[in-house]
């Protein structure tokens, strides 16, 4: 005799017996071990973080502009101030810009500091093609 829609419950399925094999019981999960693989690839995230911040990431070179001065139709004057680790030395990207924002000359200085300090302060002559508006420094990279 086979069972009709009257005599199931809605939502459970039934089978055959012995027909299908075992059927897992519902309820048995892992909780524990799903909070350990999420915990070992947190600290394997964290520790790729952690070196391709040290790989590529440059915190102590930092460069302010001070002043620019001495505008002429072919060159600015930039003073400027890099923070360095002690005793380092650091390449620096500067660039005048025209009244429009057009670059109209770059330059790149080196700059060193001196044994135990982590600033230094530098003059540079930037070359334009054009009157330039404003002396700027781009970035600062480790020299080398």
């Amino acid at each position: 005799m086979s069972e009709t829609h009257a005599t199931v419950t809605p939502g459970a399925p039934v089978f055959p017996p012995g027909r299908y094999g075992r059927r897992r019981q519902p309820g048995r999960r892992r909780p524990l071990l799903l909070a350990l693989v999420v915990a070992v690839l947190l600290a394997v995230l964290g520790l790729v973080a952690a070196k391709l911040y040290q790989q590529y990431g440059d915190p102590e070179y930092r460069a302010e502009v001070i002043t620019y001065t001495g505008i002429t139709d072919t060159r600015v004057v930039v003073d400027f101030r890099v923070t360095v680790p002690p005793g380092g030395s650091a390449t620096c990207l500067l660039r005048a810009r025209s009244h429009d924002g057009a670059e109209v000359g770059h330059v790149e200085a080196t700059v060193t500091a001196r044994p135990g300090q982590r600033h230094v302060t530098a003059r540079q002559e930037v070359p334009t093609n054009a009157r330039p508006f404003i002396g700027e420094v781009l970035r600062c990279r480790p020299a080398g």
